[in-house]
């Protein structure tokens, strides 16, 4: 599993020009999925991005979890995290999971962050063609994976 964290002051995603998710101060996660990835590996991931401290203290510290904030999550499907650049001019995506067992642990991921997180937790459409808008705040990236 694979996680592209962006620090975000908002953002939204829409599918066919309509907004179907959307986040405030929080937390933009652009996951994906590969062969081997379970149920383990999703549970490890929600605690991971709770409890990452990269919101700033009084100090200006990053200090601060997302739960510490009530922060908001907007968790969006990238299968594309996947492709692999090394030879020629087009990606393959040999290492993608499936798109049958990738719903099944997208779908397991945003629930076990919804469980976990005290903010706002919305998803993004698997599958569709998304359009995703964002203010990076920072700006913050980081990338996580298992």
């Amino acid at each position: 599993m694979k996680v592209i964290l962006q620090r975000i002051r908002r953002a939204e995603v829409r599918v066919e020009s309509q907004v179907v998710g959307r986040a405030k101060r929080g937390h933009l996660l652009l996951v994906g999925f590969t062969d081997g990835d379970d149920a383990a590996v999703t549970s490890w991931m929600a605690d991971k991005i709770v409890g990452l401290r990269v919101f700033p203290d009084d100090e200006g510290k990053m200090n601060r979890s997302l739960t510490d904030i009530r922060g908001d999550l907007l968790v969006v499907s990238q299968f594309t995290l996947y492709g692999d650049t090394r030879k020629g001019r087009r990606p393959s995506f040999v290492h993608a999971a499936d798109p049958e067992t990738a719903r099944s642990l997208y779908e397991r991921f945003v629930e076990e962050l919804r469980s976990r997180c005290l903010g706002l937790v919305e998803a993004g459409q698997f599958g569709a063609d998304m359009e995703v808008d964002l203010i990076n705040d920072g700006p913050v990236t980081l990338v996580l994976e298992r």
